[in-house]
């Protein structure tokens, strides 16, 4: 017995829509992407994130931005960019103000190594009601240092580009790396200050804080806190864990006993990364966002470091970057346990995420760690930083 096309139809439809759920159960979203960690690691961030273990200072009519006598710390939210930059930083500015810095009404300190135009003071401080500073690099900050050979670096640069490295062939990527590593906190516009948030052009901030982080990090003896963890490009910085050899061979002294060793000098997570960095991971903190105790730069074993590696060359002779070399500081130099995960931190820097579960958080897919290539998810360090820091 023929059946009628109207039923007909209606019969196709179902068994394409039966045929579509079975489909989304075995290959839903949950499933479609590859596994960010090790064979049973469960990401944190699925999971319901709540605020960090108080007390919490919490935003009153005390954090106004006029107020000379309000409960904010010696702290600054940090931007190195440039005038061209003015929309990017604006936007990202809309982010965190939106989330956390309208309540507390914290500075916000811009770096240039040119003037900074009207237009873009205009921009930026319409965007908030904290103060703005805005600070000129000193030259002899910025400039490729005169032991440098500029022939060797000019012929390093397009190895770098050979090899595909980001900006390795550009001299002001050189520069900025350099002056975030080992510079930035030596500016007097910082002199008075104890800690900062690193915030970058383009970022975004998904999730409401209702507490004064800086204060948190004073109340909790914290050095750094960060919200995402890679693997470094491993030929961008082939000599700098032998360089940091060297120097711990010199400076047994600064090495903490409680330190992160085995973060650095793992060979199970990416085995070719530890090779062809000479016997370092490549993990490290991403720097875009910090928040960070200016005081751990300023110490005597970080200066020595600093001055160390700069003397070796590798910020223009190879493409060291800040990232790693904080990161190895502070796995060096610092008790494993002073350094935080932000996690309910909502952030997003192009590709990666860090997207908690939470009822404040907006436009970020939990437990999200790129929207990029599934390859991307193989940089994710997380695992190994949780295992070696005792968090699971």
């Amino acid at each position: 017995m023929a059946f009628p096309k109207p039923l007909r139809a209606l019969v196709a439809f179902v068994l394409i829509l039966c045929f579509f759920l079975i489909f989304q159960t075995f290959l839903g979203p949950g499933k479609s992407k590859p596994h960010s960690g090790p064979a049973g690691w469960h990401d944190p961030n699925q999971e319901l994130t709540g605020e960090p273990e108080g007390p919490l200072w919490r935003a009153d009519d005390s954090y106004a931005g006029d107020n000379p006598n309000s409960p904010r710390i010696n702290a600054t939210l940090l931007a190195l960019v440039r005038n061209s930059e003015v929309e990017g930083m604006v936007s990202a500015m809309i982010d965190l103000e939106r989330t956390w810095n309208h309540k507390f009404n914290y500075p916000w300190t811009f770096f240039n190594d040119e003037p900074f135009n009207d237009l873009f003071k205009k921009k930026t401080q319409a965007v908030t009601k904290a103060k703005c500073h805005y600070e000129l690099i000193p030259k002899e900050h910025w400039a490729i240092p005169p032991f440098i050979n500029n022939a060797l670096f000019q012929e390093s640069a397009k190895i770098l580009a050979e090899q595909d490295i980001q900006y390795g062939n550009m001299a002001s990527y050189h520069q900025m790396c350099r002056w975030n590593s080992g510079m930035f906190y030596k500016h007097p516009a910082l002199a008075n200050m104890q800690y900062y948030w690193r915030v970058e052009p383009n970022v975004h901030f998904f999730c409401d804080v209702d507490y004064d982080v800086f204060r948190w990090m004073q109340d909790h003896n914290k050095t750094y806190g960060f919200t995402i963890n890679l693997y470094d490009a491993p030929q961008s910085i082939t000599t700098l864990w032998p360089e940091t050899l060297k120097f711990m061979a010199r400076h047994p002294e600064y090495v903490h006993p409680e330190n992160a060793m085995d973060w650095l000098t793992d060979k199970e997570g990416r085995m070719d990364h530890y090779e062809k960095a000479n016997g370092y991971s490549t993990c490290h903190f991403w720097s875009n966002f910090e928040i960070g105790d200016l005081g751990f730069w300023r110490s005597k074993a970080y200066e020595d470091y600093f001055e160390h590696l700069d003397r070796a060359g590798g910020f223009f002779y190879e493409r060291w970057g800040d990232a790693p070399v904080h990161s190895i500081a502070l796995g060096l130099f610092e008790d494993k346990s002073k350094i935080h995960w932000f996690r309910d931190i909502g952030y997003q820097h192009i590709p990666y995420f860090n997207c908690p579960t939470s009822p404040k958080c907006r436009g970020c897919e939990q437990g999200r760690f790129t929207d990029g290539e599934d390859f991307l998810y193989a940089e994710d360090c997380r695992p190994l930083w949780f295992k070696v820091a005792g968090m699971g």
